[in-house]
């Protein structure tokens, strides 16, 4: 199993930046998916999970109206749209899935 995290950067306060996980080794389409974040000296914490059929969404209060998750059954990706960024978003992003994590794509949001 595999996965694989990208699209993170530095954004200035109010931009926006998009997640993307690549997953192998299992049938990703079996599986809810999410993303979490581990900011500094604070613990991981989920940001959004999707289920495996795209029917249902859930998002931490901190990001709602702001994150969007998404996923491609068809390429086996999940993506986290990032809008309306603000410095407390400031993290590692992983993702998750059938009980495997990425290794993280760090976000720093600053000025």
């Amino acid at each position: 199993v595999q996965l694989v995290e990208s699209g993170g950067g530095l954004v200035q306060p109010g931009g926006s930046l998009r997640l993307s996980c690549t997953a192998s080794g299992f049938r990703f389409g079996y599986y809810d998916m999410s993303w979490s974040r581990q900011a500094p000296g604070k613990e991981r914490e989920l940001v959004a999970l999707i289920t495996s059929d795209s029917a249902s969404t859930k998002y931490a209060d901190s990001v709602k109206g702001r994150f969007t998750i998404s996923r491609n059954n068809a390429n086996n990706t999940v993506v986290l749209q990032m809008n309306s960024l603000k410095p407390e978003d400031t993290a590692v992003y992983y993702c998750y899935g059938k009980n495997y994590w990425g290794k993280g794509t760090l976000v720093t949001v600053s000025s």
